[in-house]
């Protein structure tokens, strides 16, 4: 596409789409992260309060899986009508989805109140939550590549990716403040208003993204050729090789960056017997550096390609994983913020910025929707949802030690390296041009 900061007439600005793109996905993301951050610190004492506190932990990241089992499914769907209708309704729908989610979790009554169906709704919303946010994240990526100036994909596709962060360090932040209320109120009310904001947020997200239109690549295949009638179909019949790519290079940070944001609290509260804010302080701040890094490492993907910078992150995260445990194991505060910020600033960063354009540039245009949700969808259900769980059990089976935990971590961070050692790079390739058509170079 042209690499002018506005297209035809009606067609948005590349900044402007690309500002929707970024503050949506970290509405969507605030809404997932403060979901994991009560299941990993209050949600044990509030829904499964007839348990045992370690058996309730357990049953609360179960709570937490439960969102991951449904992320494919909000991408099949996301990515069909994606791919028919276009990314802006789709992104309208993943958004309204998950603020009613979210607002409704904060107005639960809890299992002292209603019993054994407080926890059952909390997983169906839980399930609505996870099936809004496996749409969103193509649509938000998409948007912001398609749309990006020739030889910037990586950064413009890295924006969208600090959502994650963004959310994480808003809902991080949100809980922290509400975590200062004394522990009675705290359980009996305060947990409420970070699920409640989601609301104004969600208003707010919306009417940005009705600002906003399709991008020309997503146009031109439509006219061109018409959508596909069966997109699902046609990406897994023509693109297997691709798909299987995309779930493979997920291992490095689909599970592990939820070890260092979420199974990392309660392992500092319950394994090191620290008070939570030592824990939420070292998230925040790692997720404010992880920020300001996701865009310099897309930058970094768009100068070299993305299978350098991906597969040096990936090999770093395996050989960091026992450093960082032995760091969140002296129990320093200063040093358990190091340890996160190393975390999340470099072979997190390196790992996931460039992942948005790489996926885009993977799959043609009528088909593209389809072939990202799925690839990041079932690398989601597969690694991010279980891998708290996993975690947590592997520390029950070792009694505490951290180094079973540490070698989940490199091994992830091993297949996701081998599975970008076999994809192809694609970083000067052209989004317009079927993949099977002799690639246009573009500047770099």
């Amino acid at each position: 596409m042209s690499s002018n900061a506005t297209t035809r007439a009606g067609v948005p600005s590349a900044s402007r789409t690309l500002t929707s793109s970024t503050i949506g996905s970290v509405i969507e993301w605030y809404d997932f992260t403060i979901y994991g951050t009560a299941a990993a610190l209050i949600f044990n004492q509030l829904f499964f309060s007839n348990i045992s506190p370690a058996a309730g932990t357990l049953a609360a990241f179960g709570t937490f899986a439960a969102g991951f089992i449904a992320r494919p499914l909000g991408g099949f769907v996301a990515g069909h009508y994606g791919d028919r209708l276009g990314r802006k309704a789709t992104l309208v729908m993943t958004l309204t989805l998950m603020g009613a989610a979210t607002t409704l979790i904060g107005l639960l009554p809890t299992y002292q109140q209603i019993g054994i169906l407080a926890p059952a709704l909390l997983v169906l919303l839980r399930l609505v939550q996870g099936f809004a946010v496996g749409g969103e994240w193509g649509g938000a990526v998409l948007m912001a590549v398609e749309h990006a100036p020739d030889g910037k994909r990586g950064r413009y596709g890295a924006w969208p990716q600090t959502g994650v962060s963004a959310g994480l360090l808003l809902g991080t932040g949100v809980f922290s403040l509400v975590s200062l209320l004394p522990e009675p109120q705290l359980i009996s009310w305060g947990w409420r208003i970070p699920f409640l904001v989601s609301i104004v947020l969600a208003l707010v997200g919306l009417y940005i993204r009705f600002r906003i239109t399709e991008s020309e690549s997503f146009v031109a295949a439509t006219e061109s050729g018409g959508p596909s009638r069966r997109p699902l179909v046609e990406v897994l019949r023509t693109h297997p090789k691709q798909i299987l790519i995309a779930i493979g290079v997920r291992f490095a940070e689909g599970g592990n960056y939820y070890v260092f944001t979420v199974f990392i609290l309660t392992y500092i509260t319950q394994q090191l017997d620290l008070p939570r804010q030592a824990g939420l302080t070292g998230v925040m701040l790692a997720a404010a550096l992880n920020i300001a890094a996701l865009p310099l490492w897309g930058a970094l993907s768009d100068r070299v390609g993305r299978r350098p910078v991906f597969i040096g992150g990936a090999l770093f995260m395996a050989a960091y994983a026992w450093p960082f445990f032995w760091l969140i194991d002296t129990r320093s505060p200063a040093l358990i913020a190091l340890a996160l910020a190393i975390a999340l600033a470099v072979p997190h960063g390196a790992v996931f910025a460039p992942i948005a354009a790489f996926y885009t540039e993977l799959f043609e245009p009528r088909v593209r929707y389809s072939g990202v949700s799925i690839g990041y969808q079932m690398g989601s259900v597969l690694l991010g949802g279980f891998t708290p769980l996993l975690a947590t059990s592997l520390i029950l089976w070792s009694d505490g030690a951290s180094w079973s935990v540490a070698a989940l971590v490199a091994a992830g961070a091993l297949i996701a390296a081998a599975s970008m050692f076999v994809a192809p790079e694609t970083f000067r390739r052209s989004l317009a041009a079927p993949r099977n058509a002799p690639e246009r170079r573009v500047g770099a």
